[in-house]
């Protein structure tokens, strides 16, 4: 398994906020608990909102809290995104301003971190490449909230999906699927969207595709 596939395989398993021990995340993914430390330190260092430390647990906290404000994981995915843009920009200042901003905040965000982020704080390995999904989010957003399919190509494959739900996980965005081309559900890394188009077809729940449906059966994988 890749990293990349394994630190997100991590980030499921820890999303359902309860503890989970370094022994029992590495006996899930068959590797080592130093190589579940290592990877609590870099999810943490790509802004994935990681509680906890070595010896007693770790878990993906709902939200993400800066003094003296209080932010939703929505308020952060916004703010990141502006910074993404202006960083990106031909304006040097304005994108400095932008990369030193990011710093500032990562560092006084409240997860445990070994090591100080690096770069511009939103561009972190493994997930450096994630800011190629930002320009998806506006379709994808509007596909959910309108019940619409979407054509997408996914490592060079073009599927046909009915967006359920989008997830952000600390720069790094998913998209819980369900896929009409390989009929099952999917979360898909946004970043990994080669190209995205809105489609006339709605769709409507039905039994085994819905929301509601994939959490049951991700909650019975837990159990």
């Amino acid at each position: 398994m890749r990293r990349a596939d394994r630190l997100m395989q991590l980030i499921q398993m820890l999303r359902d906020g309860t503890l989970h021990r370094a022994s029992d995340l590495a006996a899930a993914t068959g590797v080592s608990s130093r190589s579940i430390y290592r990877d609590m330190e870099t999810l943490a260092a790509s802004g994935v909102p990681i509680e906890g430390e070595r010896g007693i647990g770790y878990r993906v906290t709902a939200a993400i809290t800066l003094p003296p404000l209080n932010l939703t994981m929505t308020e952060m995915e916004a703010l990141h995104i502006g910074l993404s843009a202006v960083a990106q920009s031909d304006d040097n200042e304005l994108s400095n301003a932008a990369a030193a901003l990011s710093a500032k905040i990562d560092a006084v965000m409240p997860e445990d971190r070994s090591r100080a982020p690096e770069g511009t704080g939103f561009a972190i390995y493994p997930f450096a490449d994630a800011a190629r999904g930002f320009q998806h989010l506006p379709s994808l957003r509007q596909a959910v909230r309108t019940r619409q399919k979407l054509e997408m190509i996914l490592h060079d494959t073009k599927r046909i999906v009915r967006p359920l739900q989008l997830d952000y996980w600390g720069r790094l965005w998913t998209c819980v699927v369900w896929c009409e081309t390989t009929d099952g559900f999917e979360e898909v890394r946004v970043d990994q969207i080669s190209s995205l188009r809105i489609l006339p077809s709605l769709f409507v729940d039905e039994a085994g595709k819905s929301l509601t449906d994939f959490q049951k059966r991700r909650q019975a994988t837990r159990d």
